[in-house]
């Protein structure tokens, strides 16, 4: 039996009953006036809150943050249903219902798509949502195998989904594909916590529906993203899964989306590019006109007065 798994973050948790008694479960941080600011991790084979330590270690004194495990993943239950795109939509927007307050929402990866749906569809409530490395901004589009199909059933059966999982979620094969979101070295703790929580039971349910690419909405630009009416940002640069080439159709043509570039990165910039991560996610917030200098800009205003 594996050891039950050890928080993924140092910070007070805190747990939701979702509709059909699901667990929800995650982190807050020490404030708690002010707008909320909600991190949602990734969606693939051992994702966790950890994916946004370093959002939350820089905000958690600075203002209300809240990292939840989504259900399926780590300290969340991990019920035995047949995940979906709606489903994650329906959950975030009943957990968000129960805030005071609209948050700003920080989605990486998959899990956009999910926000996007949970407004669109569930009529969750959020003051801004911001995309970093998210899916359905490129050309391509994933195959997808529908429920029931034939590549579902194989993926469901316990001869070949458990097996599989287990194979993809070693220690190495979890350091492999990790290596491809970074530039530089993978911090190891990260990978380790990754082997953990796979290690848990009904672990395979959630990323076993995500190998299908049932999950991830065809036209996503068109069907999604162009929908919104909130203010959006995408932080992006380089991902080896994934491209943004239609990231300027949102940017050119609605007024409320916004872009940064992070270079060089490969999907996690919030973890090699905090700071650069951070001063984007600020610019975005801060009403016009309120942007205050930073100290690389006080200098060079201040050099140019002196040479004028």
């Amino acid at each position: 039996m594996a050891e039950p798994l050890a928080p993924a973050l140092d910070a007070e948790q805190f747990a939701f009953s979702l509709n059909g008694g699901v667990a929800l479960r995650g982190y807050m941080g020490e404030v708690a006036t002010g707008t909320p600011l909600v991190l949602l991790h990734s969606i693939n084979a051992v994702p966790s809150a950890m994916e946004m330590r370093p959002l939350f270690e820089h905000y958690r004194d600075k203002r209300p943050v809240w990292v939840p495990d989504l259900p399926g993943f780590g300290l969340s239950d991990r019920p035995a249903v047949t995940y979906s795109a709606s489903l994650y939509a329906r959950w975030l927007a009943e957990w968000l219902d129960s805030f005071d307050t609209p948050p700003d929402v920080v989605a990486l990866s998959l899990t956009g798509e999910f926000m996007a749906r949970a407004i669109l569809e569930q009529g969750a409530k959020v003051r801004s949502l911001s995309f970093i490395s998210p899916t359905g901004m490129g050309v391509r589009t994933p195959p997808k195998a529908a429920n029931g199909s034939r590549v579902d059933r194989f993926l469901s059966s316990r001869w070949v989904g458990l097996p599989l999982f287990r194979v993809l979620t070693t220690v190495p094969s979890i350091r492999w594909f990790l290596g491809k979101a970074f530039v530089g070295s993978v911090p190891e703790y990260l990978v380790r916590y990754a082997a953990k929580t796979a290690q848990q039971p009904g672990a395979h349910y959630a990323p076993l529906k995500f190998l299908t690419f049932s999950m991830f909405t065809e036209q996503a630009i068109t069907r999604l993203y162009s929908r919104l009416k909130l203010p959006c940002l995408v932080l992006y640069d380089r991902d080896p899964n994934i491209a943004f080439e239609r990231v300027p159709e949102l940017t050119v043509m609605h007024s409320h989306w916004a872009a940064k570039k992070l270079s060089p990165s490969l999907g996690m910039p919030h973890w090699e590019l905090t700071t650069e991560t951070i001063e984007a996610l600020e610019d975005f917030w801060t009403p016009p006109g309120q942007q205050v200098l930073r100290s690389a800009d006080i200098e060079e205003y201040g050099s140019r007065r002196k040479s004028a």
